[in-house]
């Protein structure tokens, strides 16, 4: 397998249920503060924590491109008015030209609502709504397409929708094209934005937790979804740069079961390690991992196994769904943006909510946000089917 050639993160837009922007999301992570609420949202008749993003209710799409309004659509549009992304990419388009910025993003539902919307409209008049457009809203190439319009790009790119993998993988993808010739940079990303068919859907599979959700917990009883969008902007890296690179990606389908990971956490090991091999580092070189850690009991089990074969009972880790919950198709970017901050801002994430460790994991998370330099970091995200993904991020 050969070494990776190192990307530059030049840079970045996080949202989510802890605020808008990159310094909501520190403020939280530093203060061990979570953006879950139990509250209530319409359509919805059981009990759990979610974390809503509230702004997206502000923003209104241009009239031009108004064919793609829809919740995640304007939930990924508040993301790149966020953090001065668009100025970043403006001025890339200005060294690269337009052409030559691809867009790979991920989703795992993208503008569902909307088609939800309209069958509830079909259920009381027999007819979808006159401005139903299933094409520019629920299609997994909306979200892609709209980002590219919104940020005046003509280059390539797709969109992937691999479950909770799907945005971590879109590194992977950019990579690739990138290396390849088929682009000189790329926005990678991911949105995923609540919708009925997600709620119940998880909560028909009853790993919906009607308590905040504790990862790690040894009385974790499920997730809390929650909604968010990150993007960053994917670069070479330059000799004297002093930006986090991204180093490494690992990518694995363990196909063990539509919905369980397998039980002795092959695949993610696969996946670990194949990220390790690509960025030339070892287990000892990594000295945190931002877990996927959704708080379900198969989960976290099979996740904590397949880390004790890679790395040991000593790694530095912690799961970072009990501030945002879990976003499903944006988690890949939402904990890789994490897991950035934590290089630029020398913390390392705690395990929040986990009142009493389950011993039989044997892997034991932070239990609070720590103040520590690390030189590298890698995330893991798995998703539903298998489709693993594991990504190095470090100086």
């Amino acid at each position: 397998m050969k070494a990776m050639t190192p990307m530059a993160i030049t840079a970045k837009t996080i949202v989510n249920s802890c605020g808008l922007g990159e310094a909501s999301t520190i403020d939280a992570l530093r203060n061990n503060c979570s953006g879950l609420k139990q509250r209530a949202y319409e359509g919805l008749n059981f009990d759990t924590w979610l974390g809503i993003v509230d702004e997206i209710e502000s923003i209104e799409i241009e009239p031009k491109l108004e064919r793609y309004s829809c919740r995640n659509n304007l939930l990924a549009q508040l993301a790149l008015q966020t953090d001065n992304f668009h100025v970043s990419v403006e001025s890339a388009k200005l060294r690269y030209g337009a052409e030559r910025v691809g867009v790979f993003v991920g989703t795992s539902t993208s503008g569902i609502a909307e088609t939800e919307s309209a069958y509830s409209h079909m259920h009381h008049y027999d007819t979808f709504p006159d401005n139903f457009d299933l094409l520019h809203t629920h299609n997994m190439s909306s979200l892609q397409s709209y980002v590219q319009y919104f940020l005046g790009l003509y280059g390539p790119g797709h969109t992937i929708s691999t479950a909770c993998s799907s945005s971590a993988k879109v590194f992977a993808a950019a990579y690739r094209h990138i290396v390849s010739g088929q682009c000189d940079a790329a926005i990678v990303g991911g949105v995923d934005s609540l919708c009925m068919s997600t709620l119940y859907g998880f909560n028909s599979l009853q790993l919906v937790s009607k308590e905040i959700c504790r990862p790690f917990d040894a009385n974790r009883n499920g997730i809390n979804i929650g909604e968010a969008a990150g993007f960053i902007l994917l670069e070479p890296a330059t000799v004297d740069h002093s930006k986090v690179k991204f180093k490494g990606y690992g990518e694995s389908s363990d196909a063990y079961h539509m919905s369980t990971p397998h039980p002795e956490g092959d695949g993610a090991v696969i996946a670990m390690n194949d990220a390790m091999t690509r960025a030339s580092l070892a287990a000892t070189d990594i000295e945190y991992v931002n877990l996927h850690g959704t708080a379900t009991r198969s989960n976290d089990q099979a996740e904590a196994l397949s880390l004790f074969r890679v790395f040991g009972d000593k790694v530095v880790c912690s799961s970072t769904k009990g501030f945002t919950g879990h976003t499903l198709g944006a988690a890949g970017i939402t904990e890789s943006i994490i897991s950035i901050l934590a290089l630029e801002q020398n913390i390392l994430p705690g395990n929040l909510n986990m009142q009493a460790w389950d011993e039989t994991l044997r892997i034991k998370p932070l239990e609070v946000t720590t103040n520590r330099s690390v030189e590298n970091v890698m995330t893991n995200n798995f998703g539903f089917g298998g489709n693993n993904c594991s990504l190095i991020f470090g100086w």
